[in-house]
């Protein structure tokens, strides 16, 4: 038996719509959220239009897909994204004559998709999470809708039939889970690591910050919950169908400061050039479908949306200063930079919000032309809810004016210093006084 969707009304007019202005095809991403019994379906978003001049001069074909272009797209949509919301699969309207080769093209784009969104998580899929993604075909012609699903851990993966179910006021029941995560992460810089490693390094701290997240207690409405027990034992159910009758679960997150006495920690003498410091807040929002869910769904997409979004806003930062500085540079002079801020947008007749990140300088055209082309939603300025203040990031260079031998003098000086005065521990922040700090610091009102 395979898998049903059950997608929001709303979305068969969207690709009503799209099916009547198609050329020879045009493609999309489905986003929703997989559970054990069923998977929801609540925005279809076609892939923004490309400069499509030399498709004119030839007869259009499957063949010729932007497979990059896709991908690229999913990933910027994925960071829109809060935690329970995912890439569920993808779409294609195509004309008749193109309408036989085009489960081929959808297998092959659900698993480039995935691919590329797999790079960027900082986080591993459980053995118990579903991970087939849905293949969905419409005739421009007929209007006839072909579902199937591939199963992404399974490169060999075969098509099985899917239900495709329409169902109204499908966007509005979903609860919602709040909390804001207080983050001071220090990462130090290797010596050995050259200064255009920020990147890598950062990626590197923020692996080992989120292995300390997913081991965190979550107090749900100021209670911990048993993981098989219902989100909402004890509370009474809201029935409406309506914005308003949202629930929102406000949860605190309790970090552990140690792993406990079954990990041995080691003491690792590291000889560090400086280091990153990312600190201040992070406000993070995941939303579950209402329809039985456990804590352990709950908690789980909480958890990765707090993982995600200082993840999503580190790539950011690094892609926005690469945009303005140059691939090439190697060397950062002593600089201020604003850390963008999470905001959030509701989608239309429904208790979801998207979410996004923006620069203190941009404006609020600038967001609203970004959704109507990644998630092609026209956005009100109203509508835009900043979530977080300003934040602001700042760069210190490695000063180059001490020589190499005189560093490691004073390096193998220090040690040996330490080494006396504490038998046993080494602390590796000792050479933290042989060079100034790279830092990287992050601040939140």
């Amino acid at each position: 038996m395979g898998r049903t969707y059950f997608v929001e009304e709303g979305i068969g007019q969207y690709l009503s719509e799209l099916s009547t202005a198609v050329k020879p095809y045009v493609t999309g991403l489905l986003i929703g959220q997989c559970s054990p019994q069923r998977d929801y379906v609540i925005r279809a978003v076609r892939t923004p239009p490309k400069d499509q001049h030399k498709e004119q001069n030839s007869p259009p074909k499957l063949a010729s897909l932007d497979e990059e272009w896709i991908t690229t797209h999913a990933s910027q949509v994925s960071r829109m994204l809060p935690g329970g919301l995912l890439v569920l699969g993808v779409f294609m309207i195509a004309s008749p004559e193109l309408a036989k080769d085009g489960q081929n093209a959808l297998r092959k784009l659900i698993f480039s998709v995935e691919k590329s969104l797999t790079k960027r998580r900082l986080w591993k899929p459980t053995e118990e999470e579903v991970s087939d993604r849905a293949a969905l075909q419409i005739c421009s012609a007929t209007k006839k809708v072909v579902c199937r699903t591939y199963d992404v851990q399974d490169p060999k993966s075969s098509a099985k039939p899917a239900d495709w179910k329409y169902q109204s006021a499908l966007s509005a029941s979903w609860l919602a889970l709040g909390c804001t995560v207080n983050v001071n992460i220090h990462i130090p810089l290797l010596a050995t690591s050259p200064n255009h490693d920020l990147e890598k390094n950062t990626k590197n701290g923020l692996n080992r910050w989120s292995k300390q997240i997913e081991d965190s207690v979550f107090l749900i409405n100021g209670q911990v919950k048993d993981d098989d027990t219902e989100l909402l034992e004890g509370q009474k159910k809201s029935r409406g169908n309506t914005q308003s009758s949202t629930q929102f679960s406000d949860v605190k997150v309790l970090t552990q400061l140690c792993q406990g006495s079954s990990h041995r920690s080691t003491a690792t003498v590291q000889v560090c050039s400086g280091s990153i410091n990312l600190r201040g807040a992070v406000k993070c929002r995941a939303y579950i479908h209402n329809n039985k869910p456990r804590v352990k769904e709950a908690v789980q997409a909480l958890k990765r949306d707090i993982i995600n979004t200082l993840s999503d806003r580190c790539e950011i930062l690094f892609e926005d200063l690469i945009l303005n500085e140059g691939p090439q540079k190697k060397s950062f002079e002593r600089e201020y930079h604003v850390l963008p801020q999470r905001l959030f947008v509701p989608v239309p007749g429904s208790s979801v919000m998207l979410s996004d990140y923006k620069f203190g300088d941009e404006a609020a055209g600038e967001i609203q032309e970004r959704f109507v082309e990644l998630l092609d939603q026209a956005v009100q300025a109203e509508e835009i809810h900043i979530a977080e203040g300003i934040s602001t990031v700042d760069i210190c260079p490695v000063p180059d004016n001490l020589e190499d031998t005189q560093q490691t003098q004073l390096t193998k000086a220090t040690l040996l210093l330490k080494l006396q005065q504490n038998m046993g521990v080494v602390v590796a922040a000792a050479v933290a006084i042989l060079a100034s700090i790279f830092s990287f610091n992050y601040f939140s009102d």
